[in-house]
């Protein structure tokens, strides 16, 4: 029997209540014990690490990632992907289908969760296709993605436009228990904008995306989940009006939710007029809770293509409108959208590059940065927005320490202090817009299946 126990650490799991310091022990892949009472019943031969100091909780899930196998494995593949996750403490994340092909077949799924099961480091779990290649036109074999395995149907990168089509989606995914998640965006709003409409893109001279073009899907999703009873859920919410639909949605009882991203709560669309353009005014307040705070802020010019993504950063009203969200419960789950791109499709001009970024190893600690350590949510709020919320969106039997259940663990030091490298990132890709930038909070270990996926050298001791 293999047996670790992790000593001294706050354990904090939302799922069971729990905030205290405790042991906790994990025997052939299961939780076997939390409390006082578990370093008493690990065996002698039983390895032991000293979290004290850090943070317990259950496996934190990641349900928006993008990790390009099949077919675009210049960018990600299922072997990077699920190591740069386990760098950010992530135990579980949702593979998006906008692959090549796309996942609407039950044999591209067995061919994921084949090739997951052999170079994945983490849980992967597959949402596939709402229609036919994402292209909008003719619903996928849901039943079939279903006993395929898939914990959910997205077009992401796509939104189907055809509200009819739509309809029988949902009414296909009530009758199979699976959840839609919906990337909100209307196309004959949003035409060809590449940023947020509003002030910058007039100054900047690019073509603007309304957030109007977000909030109309979202007003649909929530008609269309009141009309059929299912479980809806908007991706990477970004707009104010969004926020205040669902939030009265919600209060009606209808079944939908959303998910927030670090970048669309942290920075707005002054980003893409440059580093001086966003730390004038926008960004001045972030790096409150560093200490010292930096002498020298992260700059990059104006017009960096690691600023563009789908939905656009948008102006700080929208920014805070997603906070309040988070904080009140309307937003319940966190997530990435961890979209990685190579080096040379984003060095050409802002308007040509594509949309995303990658964001699976800074997430965690832009959450703790912008939601804890501001005192907007407490860490068992934070932490259950990666790990319970998600896990019962998706029916996992995930995202808790109850005895008996899978040991998924992250360990992480909610004070640890430390600047990303985009060089460094586990990750194929390095289209991430926080290089440089002083984070606070670090994941230190990342343990699946009761088996160390990372281990952050030096800050985890064997005893």
């Amino acid at each position: 029997m293999h047996a670790l126990l992790l000593s001294g650490g706050r354990v904090v799991d939302p799922a069971n209540r729990l905030d205290a310091s405790a042991d906790l022990l994990i025997a052939d892949g299961k939780i076997a014990a939390v409390g006082k009472d578990a370093a008493a019943k690990a065996p002698s031969d039983a390895e032991r690490m000293d979290a004290s100091g850090m943070i317990v909780c259950p496996g934190l899930i990641d349900l928006h990632v993008h990790l390009r196998e099949p077919g675009q494995t210049a960018k990600e593949n299922i072997a990077s992907g699920t190591a740069a996750a386990a760098r950010g403490g992530f135990t579980s994340l949702v593979c998006m289908p906008n692959t090549a092909p796309a996942i609407d077949s039950a044999g591209t799924v067995a061919l994921i969760r084949d090739r997951a099961a052999q170079q994945g480091v983490v849980n992967v779990f597959v949402a596939g296709a709402i229609t036919r290649n994402i292209a909008g036109e003719e619903l996928a074999p849901i039943g079939s993605l279903k006993r395929a395995g898939v914990v959910a149907i997205t077009d992401d990168g796509h939104c189907v436009q055809n509200n009819e089509l739509m309809r029988r989606a949902c009414e296909y995914a009530k009758m199979f228990d699976l959840p839609v998640m919906d990337h909100c965006q209307d196309y004959s709003l949003v035409t060809d904008g590449v940023m947020h409409e509003g002030y910058w893109s007039t100054t900047l001279g690019l073509r603007g995306w309304p957030a109007a073009g977000e909030e109309m899907i979202v007003a649909r999703n929530i008609l269309l989940a009141e009309l059929t009873g299912a479980k809806i859920h908007c991706q990477h919410l970004s707009a104010a009006g969004s926020v205040a639909l669902i939030r009265e949605a919600k209060k009606r009882g209808v079944p939908i939710s959303g998910e927030a991203c670090p970048h669309h709560f942290v920075l707005t669309d002054a980003a893409v007029a440059g580093s001086n353009k966003f730390w004038a005014n926008d960004g001045k307040d972030f790096f409150l809770n560093l200490d010292p705070r930096p002498l020298t802020l992260p700059s990059w010019p104006a017009y960096d293509t690691n600023f563009k993504m789908n939905p656009p950063l948008r102006s700080a009203r929208d920014r805070e409108a997603i906070l309040e969200g988070l904080s009140d419960g309307t937003i319940e789950i966190l997530c990435s959208d961890h979209a990685p791109h190579c080096d040379y499709e984003k060095e050409v001009e802002f308007d040509y590059a594509p949309f995303g970024i990658t964001g699976l190893e800074t997430e965690l600690a832009l959450s703790l940065m912008q939601l804890y350590h501001t005192k907007r949510l407490s860490l068992s709020e934070l932490i259950a927005k990666y790990t319970i919320a998600p896990a019962r969106l998706l029916n996992l039997k995930k995202g808790t320490l109850s005895l008996g259940a899978d040991a998924d663990v992250t360990v992480f030091n909610p004070d640890a202090e430390w600047v990303f490298e985009s060089s460094a990132s586990a990750s194929k890709s390095k289209n991430n817009p926080f290089h440089g930038w002083p984070l606070k909070g670090k994941a230190v270990a990342t343990i699946v299946g009761g088996k160390k996926a990372y281990v952050e050298q030096n800050e985890l001791a064997a005893v």
